[in-house]
């Protein structure tokens, strides 16, 4: 990197770190107008976000608003209608007399926000509602792959944040290497678990925080008993929305051998009612992002046992989405899998089905691996959810749908173990990005300490024991 690259880089991250240390996101009234500000840029300017995430993934008006838009406008709203609640000091019971506590929340500082590329506009945004909601500033540094998306932020956030309260670093990777260098307060990355790592090595050497959304081999499960064709349509949906390039789409699908060739053929005929015969001319689906990510994930169909030729034009970016029976598994996840398809997450448009004859036996393969950072099931009793629900760990548990619960404000999104660590959405997000501070204040008038001695009477050291374990 030239030192003009390395120059540039500091400039961004000091505006921001000046912007912090003189107060301009401190006062409600400020946070407030940063919101508004960020609710502007994207109202003001959704044609132009539209046409960009139509040009680096292929993404309609319709889905561009549903999974990235209006999440975002919605997420501020509640913002907005909880600020004051959110920033009020608490009460705290202490349990000793003449000595009250309160919790104070204040800001961290400066955090950086890296996103993917995946949904450039919602998961850079997102994640900075929280950020200015807490009083903190922000530099922001999206995915080159989305170099329309990019461009596009690089020259907006500038005009909705003139004071410096966000800004925003633009290019390569050794552009995220340089930023990386520099100390931040905190740090929230969404990605790879390969460069999760190299974010949280990075951030160890200034003991940064990090909350890290990292995705993985998302699990599902479709009981002996579920309505194939009703669950077809359901995880068509979820599978293919965005080219199947979503952290928690589900990843592979166990199910009963009895049910395996019923659902592919289900899949397939609900990918027809979806897509038409010919996806590739459908409005409604995506592309993959680069050549690089066409490449491996043409590899992996060419590793998979395909009953009919799979359809792709690299030069469109497009492959088709695809099901595949995996009747061969030697049922391992990850390194130790005798198929390419469940060695790693697929993060595009093909889907295994795996025979796993029962529940408990899905349960112990899921349990074998990585924790992910979804888990599915359909049509599954009461007494099967709560079996995935007690008995294995995940980012989130949702049932008879999938997606879902990555959108829905008012729950918290993150992972566990090799799928993440920390959350944000809502109220969840204020308390990720602030320091809830104890203030502890003793009454003048009335010393406490002075019965805190050893040679007080016996009675009253007798009372203080009790009064102190009562809990």
């Amino acid at each position: 990197m030239s030192t003009a690259d390395k120059a540039a880089i500091a400039s961004i991250v000091d505006t921001a770190r000046s912007a912090f240390n003189t107060g301009v996101n401190s006062s409600q009234e400020q946070r407030r107008t940063h919101l508004l500000a960020l609710r502007r840029l994207v109202t003001e300017n959704e044609n132009a976000l539209h046409e960009a995430l139509h040009a680096d993934l292929h993404k309609n008006q319709f889905e561009a608003d549903f999974s990235e838009l209006n999440v975002l406008i919605s997420e501020i709203n509640a913002a907005l209608r909880s600020l004051s609640k959110w920033m009020k000091t608490s009460r705290v019971r202490t349990g000793m007399p003449a000595i009250g506590a309160q919790l104070q929340p204040e800001p961290l500082g400066t955090v950086l926000i890296m996103a993917p590329w995946n949904y450039p506009v919602q998961l850079l945004l997102n994640p900075l509602i929280g950020v200015l909601a807490t009083g903190n500033t922000a530099v922001l540094k999206p995915a080159p792959e989305t170099a329309h998306m990019a461009a596009l932020l690089g020259e907006l956030i500038p005009r909705y944040f003139p004071d410096g309260a966000v800004t925003i670093a633009t290019g390569p990777v050794e552009v995220a290497t340089g930023l990386l260098t520099h100390r931040f307060d905190f740090i929230v990355f969404t990605g790879s678990g390969k460069t999760g790592k190299i974010i949280l090595e990075a951030a160890a050497k200034h003991l940064t925080p990090v909350l890290l959304e990292l995705g993985g081999k998302s699990p599902t499960w479709v009981d002996a008993q579920a309505d194939l064709e009703d669950v077809a349509q359901r995880i068509v949906w979820a599978k293919f929305l965005n080219a199947g390039q979503t952290c928690v789409a589900p990843d592979y699908v166990m199910t009963p051998a009895a049910n395996v060739v019923p659902l592919k053929d289900a899949m397939e005929k609900a990918i027809s009612q979806s897509f038409g015969d010919d996806p590739q001319t459908a409005k409604n689906f995506g592309r993959i992002v680069s050549e690089k990510r066409f490449d491996r994930l043409v590899e992996l169909l060419g590793s998979a046992p395909l009953d009919d030729e799979v359809s792709y034009d690299k030069g469109d970016r497009y492959i088709q989405p695809t099901v595949v029976v995996l009747d061969e598994w030697n049922q391992v996840l990850g390194e130790g899998s005798n198929q390419p398809l469940m060695s790693e997450e697929i993060f595009g448009p093909v889907l295994p089905i795996v025979p796993v004859e029962t529940p408990e036996r899905a349960v112990e393969i899921i349990n074998a691996w990585d924790k992910p950072l979804a888990l599915y099931t359909f049509g599954a009793s009461r007494e099967t959810q709560r079996l995935f629900e007690q008995k294995t760990s995940s980012g989130a548990v949702a049932h008879n749908a999938a997606l879902i619960q990555a959108g829905l404000g008012a729950l918290p999104f993150g992972g566990v173990g090799a799928s993440g660590m920390g959350r944000y959405h809502g109220k969840f997000s204020f308390d990720t990005f602030s320091h809830h501070k104890p203030v502890v204040k003793v009454s003048p008038r009335i010393n406490p300490l002075k019965v805190m001695d050893a040679n007080s009477p016996k009675w009253l050291t007798d009372a203080i024991t009790k009064f102190q374990r009562r809990g």
